[in-house]
């Protein structure tokens, strides 16, 4: 049992590292084309 949750926290470390850059960095992207859209729907409309 501790031979499994000693290579689970090895592989874990980086994978959770880069798990959370692309969820940051995929929330930005999301936020952008939300806001990139009601600003076209705003210069549509007016």
């Amino acid at each position: 049992m501790k031979k499994k949750e000693q290579k689970e926290q090895k592989t874990k470390r980086p994978y959770d590292k880069g798990q959370i850059f692309v969820k940051i960095m995929a929330g930005l992207l999301a936020i952008l084309m939300v806001a990139g859209t009601f600003i076209t729907l705003i210069y549509a409309f007016i």
